[in-house]
């Protein structure tokens, strides 16, 4: 029938993120705000790692909310997920087991997203996506930050030429499981590289106890920072400079959540099979991040 949403089955891997519980809300929950048609959260695998104590202090009580609130019927592996859905989020806050995960998913040729961080090297990502591609897979990986509307709209600007530069903030949390940057850096190097695109060619970065600056410059000579600070300033944020012009980003601007955003890309990943990320620049981010680490960590400037 004409104007019918045809309504997805998901699955999700991992319920260690606060993630599964919104996006569980936005896809399930018609009378949400911003709800997001198209597809419902269905079946999950609750997942968790042993030796990652915030994975594990999360697993129980998200899995209680989306059973109990959401009737999500949660299964005991990867592999009974996959037989129950049309499309798959792995959600699992480790990037560490992305890999092994991709691995169990793959003989089902389904369309995967695989949250941030898509993986914790260049090698594995690099691995993952050749994986992928040998089991015609479909794969989509990012951070919600990536759609944030505020940001979005300043990039849809046409009338002050290109942009030449860009200086992204936000709260640098680490984990000592998740390898420096990758656990809150790759919020802001996502919005670097949705600002300039794909071409970095070295990494500086410059850490003390409280903060760090990373600065990056392309092959065209334009040069992006993220500055991180964990001093509790929780904002993100970024200044977007064009040729005629600097604009301002507020992240949490807008009140349409950017998860609501992220899942609309998502869906429609889902539905055609086509990562809205290139994957050549998921690739390019992650290499990012780790030379951001070796910088930080040997006091020298990387070549990527």
């Amino acid at each position: 029938m004409e104007g019918t949403v045809c309504t997805l089955k998901i699955g999700i891997i991992g319920l260690d993120t606060t993630h599964v519980v919104a996006f569980t809300k936005l896809l399930n929950d018609p009378s949400e705000r911003y709800h997001v048609q198209g597809g419902k959260i269905v079946v999950a695998f609750s997942g968790g790692s042993p030796d990652f104590e915030l994975s594990m202090s999360r697993v129980e009580g998200f899995t209680r909310e989306l059973r109990d609130n959401f009737e999500v019927k949660i299964v005991n592996s990867i592999e009974e997920v996959a037989n129950e859905s049309d499309a798959i989020l792995v959600e699992s806050v480790d990037g560490a087991v992305h890999h092994e995960q991709l691995r169990k998913l793959v003989a089902f040729k389904k369309p995967i997203f695989i949250d941030k961080p898509f993986s914790l090297s260049s090698k594995v990502a690099v691995e993952m996506i050749r994986l992928a591609a040998d089991n015609q897979t479909p794969i989509m990986s990012t951070s919600a930050l990536r759609y944030a509307e505020s940001l979005t709209n300043v990039l849809k600007i046409s009338d002050r030429g290109r942009v030449i530069g860009a200086d992204c903030f936000g709260p640098m949390e680490l984990q000592d499981k998740q390898q420096g940057f990758f656990w809150y850096g790759i919020h802001m190097i996502e919005m670097l590289f949705t600002i300039l695109g794909e071409g970095s060619k070295s990494v500086t970065a410059i850490t003390n106890n409280e903060h760090d600056v990373i600065t990056g410059v392309w092959e065209d000579g334009r040069i992006g920072t993220v500055r991180g600070n964990r001093k509790g300033n929780s904002q993100f944020g970024a200044m977007i400079h064009f040729e005629q012009g600097s604009e301002y980003v507020d992240i949490n601007l807008n009140q349409r959540p950017y998860y609501a955003s992220l899942l609309e890309q998502i869906m429609d990943f889902f539905r055609d099979g086509i990562s809205r990320v290139p994957l050549s620049e998921t690739k390019e981010v992650i290499r990012f991040v780790e030379a951001s680490n070796e910088s930080s960590h040997y006091g020298k400037t990387i070549i990527m």
